[in-house]
């Protein structure tokens, strides 16, 4: 039987460069083509492919937008990555939403070929320099977030985040339904906790521990 695949990527020439490859191997058979995220979790639900090539940017939902999906509709397509710029947080996402293959796009053809095969065959295929530093990041954050979980309470990790992501004490009171001056009450006692004494330097600690 068949590999049969559904191509993701937001430039044509990529797609048919991809088409025309696989027209090679006969025992691959594309069932479909894509251009964003929406079509590809389309596609993937219609056509049930054992393979979804998938670029991890492109407009509307990105790649990591369509593993979030695909997951929690638990569709038992088997995905791997064919990427041009990887950015290592990106990767430790993708690795965590259960991603089995990464291939740079500026890697030989056949190693994508062989990577397909790879993932079909419920192996791993993973481009180990990326991904060591991918899964260094992953753990270096799964650490940092125990460790603060032993400092802060649920509330007050939840109002580093809120900080972290550049929200003020009036806006992140409305998010969480509490006053304004129960955010400052936290935040008095999550800097005393954490030996900070600013805004930026409590920033600067939820990133050293994977908070955002």
């Amino acid at each position: 039987m068949a590999i049969t695949l559904v191509l993701s990527d937001d430039h044509p020439l990529i797609l048919d460069g991809m088409e025309n490859l696989f027209r090679l191997e006969k025992d691959f058979k594309v069932v479909a083509r894509c251009l964003d995220g929406e079509d590809t979790v389309k596609a993937v639900r219609k056509h049930k492919p054992d393979v979804l090539v998938l670029d991890i940017r492109m407009p509307g939902a990105d790649g990591l937008s369509v593993l979030r999906e695909i997951k929690k509709e638990k569709l038992s397509t088997r995905v791997m990555l064919l990427t041009g710029a990887l950015d290592e947080e990106e990767l430790a996402e993708a690795i965590r939403l259960g991603v089995r293959g990464l291939v740079l796009k500026e890697m030989a053809p056949k190693l994508l070929v062989q990577c397909i095969r790879q993932v079909h065959a419920g192996e791993l295929c993973l481009e180990k320099r990326s991904v060591s530093l991918a899964l260094e990041k992953l753990l270096q954050r799964e650490t940092g977030q125990r460790e603060v979980a032993q400092v802060l309470t649920p509330r007050e990790i939840e109002i580093v985040k809120q900080v972290a992501a550049g929200r003020r004490n009036t806006e992140i009171g409305k998010r969480l339904f509490i006053s304004e001056g129960t955010v400052k009450m936290h935040l008095h006692n999550i800097y005393q906790k954490l030996g900070v004494d600013s805004r930026i330097n409590l920033i600067r600690y939820a990133q050293e521990k994977g908070l955002v």
